[in-house]
């Protein structure tokens, strides 16, 4: 294996793509079994990779450099079944065997496949690497393999392996923030230059921000006008919720065809589902999977089910038992105010009616952030076999816990209370304190602490002494120490919210959208300035929808619906219409409602999730690839008849 110094960092046969860090001191042995299987032949079991040790001035040589020879990239974007547009302007799965077919593609064409790509083969590729006939990690017995086992993931739950990380193109990076958010301006994102760098999920998380954004410019303008002149007439906001009501339907509708155009063309939306291996935190014991036939922990469903229900429930239960309990002591300190500001009637009793409310917003934000470790740490202690059970049972775990944590008092004060006034004052408040908080807890101060390390360690780097190009070595030891993004969960959740506060209530406080919209812009250039500027690259991973979050913003506008019915069928104005017999009232609400949501239904069922011209070329692609099956299997029967 050849080393890689200072004095061949650009090599021109290798193209370094993908950090390894091992932990210091880690055997020799163990080093070059590891790079060994990394290098080796497919048909021998390796990755056929090209990987390179980082020798820096201190010798520790625990960093490695991987890369692949662009033949080798080519047959891994066949593996993992990427889809590249082709010279008569379809979409179709990747081959070598027809790689002439394919738009832009040439031998010398090395740009073929994007970096981000590339990379994700290489991620691929280590994850694939399986033990053999291996029962021990060498040099570490403890750390047991067995056949069919990941390596990539049994050195990393032995801590033998640090982490890995793609690598940063600094000239394109540089492109892309000049772009993204390198100059104020008002337009759309580069959304294809975004997840050529970044990856689908990433992409498609900035589209749908963006998107969710621009369609909530309308309520915005109505809203204002809502706010200044009708106040206190609640009848006149039935048009106002009416609107809001169907423009939740609306939007959620259309996201689902703006999100199938664009990931058509990126071609993740014809991807076929790869069967899903175990997640790196599953174990048990070993036994024989059913399906594929090799080797691999096995755990009880029984066991999983009794954790789920005995241990799991009940500390949910137990975590919402303690926020509504939360919630009373922060009407208590509401009340204590009021009682302050009538006994006072100043200035500052007045501001004083503000800060229970500032108090409970940021109680609540905290309590969401701790929960969120106990439901991550709950869901892990569950033993989940797969990523996707995982990830849907935290999901559920997170959302159930932040609906009744952010708008349980919300919903107290509306329908136990009965104080509109106080309900518009709350709801501003926690959405505009959980907005700014927001804003710090997740850019603002990961930036400032990320540009503080960044001029410690170029002044440690700088301090060597060294006449080498400390280059790649300056960014690969920046890049390491920068965070690790968790993915998009956080972001959704703060969407999925902001969605709640803008919808549930748009009745009562119809300037929700505004400081939704005037936060939203902010939340574009902070995200973009994160994802650029504060943490590790992060894989890219094909992805053709934003998942289980359009059910949760289905389901919220739905709740909606509920919410702004009752609260208009409460006003006084409605009341009115209604004195003598407030069944007829309850009859006439309850037959609205159901009239929106049935409306609501047929829209969703009326508006296609994909346009027309997306599901031609889907069907035209089903038909062309049975066709071929045909004529494969007609080909098999003539060569058998002729024998």
């Amino acid at each position: 294996m050849e080393t890689w110094s200072f004095l061949d960092t650009f090599e021109s046969n290798f193209r370094p793509l993908v950090v390894i860090e091992l932990a210091k001191g880690t055997k020799k042995e163990t080093i070059e079994w590891f790079t060994e299987r990394i290098v080796d032949k497919k048909a021998n079991g390796g990755a056929q990779l090209l990987i390179k040790p980082l020798v820096t001035e201190n010798g520790d040589g625990n960093i490695y450099l991987v890369g692949a020879s662009h033949l080798r990239l080519l047959l891994g974007a066949e593996t993992v079944g990427l889809v590249k547009e082709c010279t008569d302007n379809s979409m179709r799965s990747f081959t070598y065997s027809s790689r002439k077919t394919f738009k832009d593609f040439a031998d010398d064409n090395h740009n073929f496949l994007t970096m981000s790509e590339c990379q994700y083969i290489i991620k691929h590729e280590l994850e694939n690497l399986r033990a053999k006939d291996e029962k021990m990690i060498p040099g570490y017995p403890q750390a047991k393999l067995y056949p069919g086992k990941s390596i990539v993931r049994r050195l990393l739950t032995n801590g033998i392996l640090v982490q890995i990380f793609p690598l940063h193109d600094r000239e394109e990076l540089k492109k892309l923030r000049h772009t993204w958010y390198g100059q104020v301006k008002i337009g759309y994102q580069p959304l294809d230059e975004i997840r050529s760098y970044f990856g689908e999920t990433i992409a498609l998380y900035f589209g749908f921000l963006e998107y969710f954004t621009f369609a909530l410019i309308p309520m915005a303008v109505i809203g204002i006008p809502y706010y200044v002149f009708a106040w206190e007439d609640y009848d006149k906001y039935v048009m106002f919720a009416t609107f809001n009501l169907l423009w939740s339907t609306v939007i959620l509708e259309v996201w689902k065809r703006i999100c199938a155009v664009m990931t058509y063309h990126w071609g993740t939306l014809l991807m076929k589902r790869q069967f899903e291996e175990p997640r790196p935190g599953f174990h048990g014991v070993l036994g024989i999977n059913p399906v594929t036939g090799r080797e691999e922990p096995v755990y009880s469903s029984i066991k999983r089910q009794l954790r789920i229900y005995l241990v799991s429930v009940p500390f949910v239960c137990l975590c919402l038992y303690f926020s509504l309990y939360v919630m009373m002591i922060y009407f208590d300190l509401e009340q204590w105010a009021m009682d302050y500001h009538e006994e006072n009637k100043s200035n500052f009793s007045s501001l004083m009616l503000f800060v229970p409310s500032i108090i409970y917003a940021v109680v609540i934000e905290f309590m969401n952030r701790i929960y969120r470790y106990a439901a991550e740490f709950l869901t892990s202690w569950e033993n989940h076999r797969l990523e996707s059970s995982y990830q849907n049972h935290l999901i559920l775990k997170v959302l159930v816990f932040n609906f009744l944590n952010c708008f349980a008092s919300l919903f107290y004060i509306a329908f136990v209370l009965f104080d509109m006034k106080l309900l518009r004052q709350s709801l501003a408040t926690l959405l505009i304190t959980s907005q700014i908080l927001n804003q710090f807890a997740e850019s603002l101060l990961p930036y400032w602490l990320q540009k503080r390390h960044v001029k410690k360690m170029k002044k440690h780097m700088h301090s060597l002494k060294t006449d080498t190009d400390l280059s790649l070595v300056e960014q690969i030891n920046l890049e390491k120490e920068m965070g690790i993004y968790l993915g998009t969960f956080d972001d959704y959740l703060e969407l999925f919210l902001q969605f709640g506060y803008v919808s549930l209530f748009s009745c009562v406080y119809p300037l929700a959208a505004v400081f939704a919209v005037l936060n939203n812009v902010t939340e574009i250039y902070s995200d973009a300035l994160k994802m650029c500027r504060v943490y590790k690259r992060p894989f890219a991973e094909p992805t053709a929808n934003i998942g289980v979050w359009q059910l949760a913003f289905e389901t919220m506008s739905v709740i909606s619906v509920v919410t702004n019915c009752i609260l208009i069928g409460m006003s006084p104005q409605v009341n009115a219409l209604f004195p003598d017999s407030k069944m007829d009232l309850v009859l006439t609400v309850a037959f609205v409602e159901h009239l929106l949501l049935a409306i609501k239904f047929v829209m969703a069922f009326v508006i296609p999730d994909k346009p027309r011209d997306i599901q031609i070329k889907l069907a035209k692609l089903e038909f062309e690839s049975l066709e071929a099956l045909k004529q494969q299997q007609m080909k098999l029967a003539a060569e058998s008849l002729k024998e």
